[in-house]
C-alpha cells in the first residue's frame, strides 16, 4: 500500500493499555473498531471531525479511552482556480514535526490476529490553511500531549481546538520543490 494513503501503515504514538507507557506502533489509517460485526465491508473512517467526536458512536468509546498522536512532517492541499490546479504544502513554521490528534482502535480478527488502526480528527482550517480548504488535522501542542494520551489528568475535549494560525505555513509545491 501507498504511504500516506488510506490502509497503509504508519507510525503511531499511542499509551498501551497495559503498561500504560507511551509507545510507537504500527498502526494501519482507517479506523476500524473493536465491535465491528462485518469487517471486511465496514467503513473505515480516515478522519473524525472534532465537533462530533464525542458523541458518534463509531468514535466515542476510543475518543473516552484510545487516543493517539500521528506524527507528520507535511501534508499537501489542492485548490482549483480558472480550471488550473495548485497543490500546497503545509508544514509547522518551525520546521518541526506535527502531531495530529488521531484515536486508535484493536480489532480482532478471526484466528486472533490483532490489527491496530487509526483515524486522525479534523478540526475547521485556520486562518492560513481557509483559503485552501475547510478542514484541517487537529494539531496538538507538545505541551498537551500527556493529557491527550492520558497520561497526565485533564480534559481531552478542551484540545479539540484549531492551532494558531502562526503555527504552521502553507506553500504552493511549485515554489517549494518543484511541481509534482
Amino acid at each position: 500500500m501507498e504511504e500516506g494513503k488510506p490502509g497503509a501503515v504508519a507510525k503511531v504514538i499511542r499509551r498501551n493499555p497495559k503498561s500504560g507507557q507511551r509507545e510507537f506502533g504500527d498502526l494501519v489509517w482507517g479506523l476500524l473498531p473493536y465491535k465491528t460485526e462485518r469487517p471486511t465491508t465496514a467503513v473505515r473512517p480516515i478522519h473524525a471531525r472534532a465537533e462530533t467526536v464525542q458523541e458518534l458512536p463509531m468514535f466515542a468509546d476510543a475518543f473516552r479511552s484510545r487516543r493517539a498522536i500521528v506524527p507528520a512532517t507535511e501534508y499537501y492541499v489542492r485548490t482549483e482556480t480558472d480550471g488550473r490546479a495548485q497543490r500546497y504544502v503545509v508544514t509547522r513554521a518551525d520546521g518541526k514535526p506535527m502531531a495530529w490528534a488521531g484515536l486508535w482502535e484493536s480489532f480482532v480478527w478471526p484466528g486472533d490476529r490483532v490489527e491496530r488502526s487509526y483515524c486522525v480528527i479534523t478540526v475547521e482550517a485556520n486562518a492560513t490553511i481557509a483559503p485552501y480548504h475547510d478542514r484541517m488535522p487537529l494539531i496538538l501542542k507538545p505541551e498537551d500531549w500527556p493529557v491527550w494520551l492520558g497520561e497526565a489528568p485533564g480534559d481531552p475535549a478542551i484540545l479539540l481546538r484549531m492551532v494558531d494560525p502562526d503555527v504552521i505555513r502553507c506553500e504552493p509545491v511549485a515554489q517549494r520543490r518543484g511541481n509534482r
